[in-house]
């Protein structure tokens, strides 16, 4: 999977009772306050911003985000350009108002992206930037860098522009209003082509052999009795299409990158062939056809993440997707520089306001879309990128685990020795993961007889809040 725009979540007006949130952040050293210095930056930064000369205000952009988003890092427009298509995509421009070297820069570094806890957002920049002078908000004069992406009939990009423009975005709408708005045959000019051209994309997506598992993920949400809940949460078909925008403007810096011999990838080996084969070798025990001739990419695409036998392939095939990384390089070029589940080269652009990395990428492809070479100095942080986005990404995943399985504990405290129905998603010898019918509940279950896809019931053995820790067992 590709990193495509990161999910925000609703932060309801007071926080429900449930886990300790801040505490799970304090335990896994999350920076949460920023320094009296970087604000005092921030403010100015924010006070006199600094505007491109090209100005691209009448470009009709919007931006597309969850509900109540204030980070704003994408605005798009789609148009039709003879029998291909246009895609204006502008970027929120943070080296616009961020510096290399100074405290912003080095605040940013610390944090590596934005952290999204279910009572609160911690930023990778101070809010008056990220929510204010540098975020695509509706109606304000902002600096972005403007791609310009010429797609043929058939979803090929034919060229690509990118310079830094100032920008105007006419619009902040969110997915479930704009999917709505698809079904209905209703979507507003700049979006009126999403379905076809993102379609498009996911087209030429499979036949890359780009593999998206589409699993639906747990969310912890504020539930209609005042406490935390989990929900198990999957992408609309929207935010398919709008993620491959995304994606289509990932590959076309990944190959400006390449073909400048300077850059930052975000990289995936390929599967590794018995991986393959040992997936191929379940599919009939899952009820998945799998021809000879068809890769897992296009197998797994069309499976459905609701059926408890695709589910548990689902599962199964997080396997293909190890190994994901960032690969800098100056002069000499990767010698694997694709990344797997895009089926092409790919790089982070399209969310600076949120992570690290992009910000670094979109001023390596400005300078070489300019005809120019990057800043020496802009070069030198290059190879540090890997360590500091490998481990805010460790951090991330680490609070995001701990945050679910507190609130899986918290729902079913009091609950030891209560039976469940739920269906396996993954089973090794006597013991595996199941998830619950009742609630969107994942967790460790032991006993025999466990087989992926199986519907099973379970008796509750530990919910211990303070652990993090739910288990099963099977009932015999």
């Amino acid at each position: 999977m590709a990193s495509p725009p990161l999910r925000v979540p609703r932060w309801p007006a007071a926080a429900p009772e449930g886990p300790d949130f801040a505490a799970i952040r304090a335990d896994l050293d999350v920076p949460e306050e920023f320094p009296a210095d970087v604000l005092a930056e921030a403010r100015r930064r924010a006070a006199q911003p600094r505007l491109p000369e090209l100005d691209a205000t009448d470009v009709p952009l919007v931006t597309l985000d969850p509900l109540g988003s204030r980070d704003l890092d994408q605005a798009v427009h789609l148009d039709v350009l003879g029998s291909g298509y246009r895609v204006s995509y502008a970027i929120a421009d943070v080296g616009a108002v961020v510096e290399l070297g100074s405290a912003l820069d080095a605040e940013a570094r610390r944090r590596g992206q934005t952290l999204y806890s279910p009572d609160r957002r911690t930023p990778l920049h101070p809010p008056e930037l990220s929510e204010g002078a540098a975020s695509l908000l509706p109606g304000e004069l902002r600096a972005a860098a403007l791609w310009t992406i010429d797609l043929d009939a058939d979803g090929e990009p034919v060229h690509v522009d990118l310079r830094r423009a100032r920008v105007r975005s006419r619009a902040q709408l969110d997915y479930r209003s704009v999917q709505g708005q698809a079904d209905a045959g209703t979507l507003p000019e700049a979006l009126a082509l999403l379905p076809r051209i993102g379609g498009l994309l996911q087209e030429r997506a499979a036949e890359r052999g780009a593999i998206e598992l589409g699993t639906p993920e747990q969310e912890v949400v504020a539930g209609p009795d005042g406490g935390w809940t989990l929900a198990l949460r999957g992408d609309l078909p929207v935010e398919g299409w709008n993620a491959q925008i995304s994606l289509l403007t990932g590959r076309c810096a990944a190959a400006l990158m390449l073909e400048g011999g300077v850059g930052v990838l975000r990289t995936l080996p390929p599967a590794r062939p018995e991986d393959v084969d040992r997936l191929r070798r379940l599919a009939p025990a899952l009820g998945v056809e799998w021809p000879a001739d068809t890769g897992a990419g296009q197998v797994i695409a069309g499976l459905d993440p609701a059926v408890p036998m695709h589910a548990a392939f689902l599962e199964e095939a997080v396997t293909l997707l190890r190994g994901a990384g960032y690969t800098p390089f100056d002069g000499a070029l990767p010698e694997q520089p694709t990344h797997a589940g895009v089926g092409a080269p790919y790089a982070h652009v399209t969310a600076p306001l949120r992570r690290l990395v992009d910000r670094f990428g979109t001023e390596v492809c400005l300078a070489l879309a300019a005809g120019g070479e990057p800043d020496p100095a802009l070069r030198a942080v290059l190879p540090e990128l890997p360590g500091l986005m490998t481990a805010s990404d460790r951090r991330t995943r680490e609070v995001e685990r701990a945050v679910v399985d507190a609130t899986e504990a918290w729902l079913l405290r009091g609950s030891v020795g209560r039976t469940f129905r739920g269906v396996v998603v993954e089973a090794g010898d006597d013991a595996g993961t199941v998830v619950l019918d009742a609630l969107a509940v994942r967790a460790r279950c032991s006993g025999p007889g466990l087989e992926p896809g199986a519907r099973v019931e379970v008796r509750l053995t530990q919910a211990d809040v303070d652990a993090r820790t739910v288990r099963f067992e099977v009932v015999a």
